[in-house]
């Protein structure tokens, strides 16, 4: 599968990504803009040989760039370039359709356009308006849902909790790894870190309640 095809068959789970930060200040359309610059990233540096899942490479991209966007506290901008091109892509896609009777590839449009394959993606990206999930219908009257693979929601939110983990100091690390992935008992989890059972008793509370509030941003 080549990066294109990656990228087609995974807006699903930027969609699923930006669910999470939905209703924080930012609009999802701007969420989804970011989440798509992230699936694109990883799709060309992905390397299957490394035996990780594409979805699995995906997700850090994808949050990656969504929470670099509430760091800067605005939208995603758009160079006037970028712009630009978006719209020579849009046309020039149209019109290979309309010729060939099928999209051209990236690397196709690249060549019409005589940019890189990653500059005609991020263009052919910024043409494309956000699905938007709220039903505009006149029988519509709320959401449309979005299908998501359930396992890919299983997916990120292992690697949200993965993610929260590391971020640990490495004391706390190591008490998380003793208790929930070794099944020591809290007396055990003392003895080996040299501290006492009350004391790994009381961390492992301030632990889990920062994980909560990490998983809850």
């Amino acid at each position: 599968m080549d990066a294109e095809e990656r990228v087609r068959s995974n807006m699903a789970l930027v969609h699923s990504c930006a669910q999470r930060f939905r209703g924080r200040g930012i609009e999802y359309d701007d969420l989804f803009q970011a989440g798509c610059l992230g699936l694109i990233k990883a799709a060309e540096n992905f390397e299957e040989s490394r035996g990780l899942r594409f979805s699995t490479y995906a997700v850090f991209l994808i949050l990656g760039e969504m929470k670099l966007l509430f760091r800067k506290g605005g939208t995603v901008t758009m160079s006037r370039a970028l712009r630009e091109l978006s719209v020579k892509a849009a046309r020039e896609r149209d019109k290979f359709l309309q010729r060939e009777g099928r999209q051209p590839s990236i690397g196709e449009l690249a060549e019409i356009l005589g940019v890189e394959p990653e500059q005609a993606a991020q263009a052919l990206e910024a043409s494309q308006p956000a699905l938007s999930l709220t039903d505009s219908g006149e029988d519509g009257g709320g959401q449309t849902d979005v299908a998501v693979d359930s396992g890919e929601d299983a997916a990120l939110e292992r690697l949200s909790l993965r993610q929260a983990v590391q971020e640990l100091a490495p004391r706390d690390r190591n008490i998380v790894y003793l208790r929930y992935c070794k099944s020591s008992t809290q007396t055990e989890t003392a003895r080996r870190l040299g501290m006492t059972q009350v004391q790994v008793s009381r961390r492992e509370k301030v632990i889990l309640q920062q994980l909560r509030l990490k998983l809850a941003e």
